[in-house]
């Protein structure tokens, strides 16, 4: 696999204007969703993250919403195209948690789509309660408490 590196990206940047374009592209477009001026908004809240490879491309990204002192929600996870399948997600999930046990998180919550969740199940994160459905397509929720 190419160099590849995690980093934090701040809200409003260059950077997170890649994430905002890959996240709609990959989650909102093929279900016919757009972003709305108050949900961009709120993401000033949350903690944004991408993987980069040597020549600065946005190859993936997700969010953190921080709903307690030790939870964090993960949010808009997206792997281009691409780069899909080589370990992206898998590696920018498990900076991500890096993050989150350095600043004293100890729980990630989600909502996976129902083709996701054996990708989250492949990072020991346990499925909870009964399929649901948001934004018209079938999700579960999701839980992993972090450890050292």
């Amino acid at each position: 696999m190419e160099s590849l590196f995690f980093a934090q990206i701040e809200f409003m940047s260059p950077e997170y204007d890649l994430c905002i374009r890959l996240r709609d592209k990959l989650l909102r477009k093929p279900l016919h969703l757009e972003f709305t001026e108050k949900q961009l908004e709120d993401e000033c809240k949350e903690f944004h993250f991408g993987v980069f490879n040597h020549s600065n491309q946005l190859l993936a990204c997700l969010s953190f919403k921080p709903l307690n002192s030790h939870t964090l929600k993960m949010r808009q996870v997206a792997v281009d195209d691409e780069f899909q399948g080589k370990g992206i997600g898998k590696f920018l999930v498990g900076e991500s948690e890096k993050w989150a046990l350095s600043n004293n998180f100890s729980q990630i919550e989600l909502h996976a789509r129902d083709i996701a969740v054996p990708f989250y199940l492949s990072l020991n994160y346990q499925r909870e309660g009964e399929m649901f459905e948001e934004v018209g397509i079938p999700h579960w929720s999701m839980k992993k408490m972090l450890t050292i």
